[in-house]
């Protein structure tokens, strides 16, 4: 059910969002969920998310257009590029992601939209920032995700680099745009002054990498792929059972005991081989044998009850199925059902993080036609119709 009321810490706020494919308009999405207004521009073919998902209807773009208004310019046009203008004028934030030096291009410099409206914040989202050698190349989240670290050390040892599934560089990249809004509009409420915010999709990726650059710059190692496993962190794996697979992770001293137990195998947790956390990260391929050994005799729902009931950290692995029959989920609501002009009633993913006296909400479904909202945009922004 759409929300009635907008309660979200960046009510208020108008946001400017001229990106495309999943960077910038994740970006809009989480501001737009926190309650900032967000007018969407989109160009006359629309928003290439509008054709994407998986299925006979696509469905990615109800999620990353929730919360917005569309509006349809074309940014290669003099009157496009002057409406757009007059709307950035209007708002606290912009959020972009396209090549270095393609606003500049449109007469949009940020430089001199901030000097006619000091107050702006402007989001720059691209593959290798502003500035660099690089900066003027082509890069997407895949790209970004080899260039950050994160393609080389995920997979099999023995098999080519892994992808994740989902789109993490632009994910990433987004997320860590819309946290510098945030800072910036703390710095603003402070100064009255905006500024530019310069997100690299390759960085936003290198933040998330913990210590592989110090490990190899220390210590000369580098890391690699290794599969399932968290190499010299043991238990902690996906164990076959008899109706699918299962994590767990049981590598602390006091986890790993009471795993033990749950096994009924407490003398393990006494074995030199096993008793500290440095001894079961050197003999980790074998703690995996005799626990998988236990895991193919359980159900998943056997397990489950297991390890609740002896307090070690474990899951079954949830898809989208799983999601929507586990209470869990709807008890905190993290999945939301919003009414769609195109789908009906779909489910997504809810808001998040939660703020208890300001929460997010799903306001508006993502606009079914491009550009369905341009008269009402430019009529209460710029006072035009």
């Amino acid at each position: 059910m759409l929300a009635t009321q907008n309660q979200g810490a960046l009510a208020g706020i108008k946001v400017v969002e001229m990106g495309q494919l999943i960077a910038g308009p994740f970006c809009g999405q989480l501001l737009g969920d926190m309650g900032a207004e967000i007018a969407k521009i989109e160009p006359p073919s629309g928003d290439p998310m509008r054709e994407w998902g998986q299925g006979d209807v696509p469905t990615w773009f109800r999620v990353l257009g929730r919360n917005k208004y569309s509006v349809m310019l074309d940014l290669r046009t003099k009157e496009g590029q002057e409406t757009a203008r007059d709307l950035i004028l209007k708002a606290d934030v912009l959020i972009e992601n396209f090549r270095p030096g393609t606003l500049e291009k449109w007469g949009l410099a940020p430089e001199a939209l901030m000097k006619a409206n000091p107050k702006l914040i402007v989001a720059r989202i691209s593959g290798y920032g502003q500035t660099g050698p690089y900066k003027d190349g082509t890069g997407f989240g895949g790209v970004a995700e080899c260039m950050g670290g994160w393609r080389k050390i995920v997979g099999d040892p023995d098999g080519p680099p892994a992808r994740m599934g989902v789109s993490i560089g632009d994910s990433l990249a987004a997320s860590y745009s819309a946290m510098g809004v945030l800072a910036a509009l703390h710095v603003r409420n402070q100064t009255g002054l905006g500024q530019i915010i310069d997100t690299a999709l390759y960085e936003s990726v290198l933040q998330v990498m913990e210590a592989m650059i110090p490990e190899y710059a220390v210590t000369g190692h580098k890391r690699t792929r290794t599969g399932a496993i968290l190499p010299k962190i043991a238990p902690s794996s996906v164990y076959p059972c008899l109706d699918g697979e299962y994590m767990i992770g049981g590598n602390g001293d006091a986890i790993f005991a009471r795993l033990c137990d749950a096994m009924n195998m407490s003398e393990l947790a006494q074995n030199a081989r096993y008793k500290t956390h440095l001894a079961r990260g050197e003999n980790q391929l074998e703690l995996d044998e005799i626990i998988a050994s236990w895991t193919k005799t359980k159900t998943l729902d056997e397990l489950s009850q297991l390890m609740q009931q002896h307090g070690v950290p474990a899951s079954r692995l949830f898809d989208a199925e799983d999601m929507l029959a586990d209470p869990h989920f709807a008890a905190r609501e993290a999945i939301i059902s919003v009414p769609d002009e195109i789908l009906g009633e779909t489910k997504m993913q809810g808001t998040f993080p939660k703020l208890s006296r300001n929460p997010s909400s799903v306001r508006r479904a993502a606009p079914r036609e491009i550009g369905q909202d341009t008269e009402e945009i430019l009529a209460r922004w710029l006072g035009q119709g």
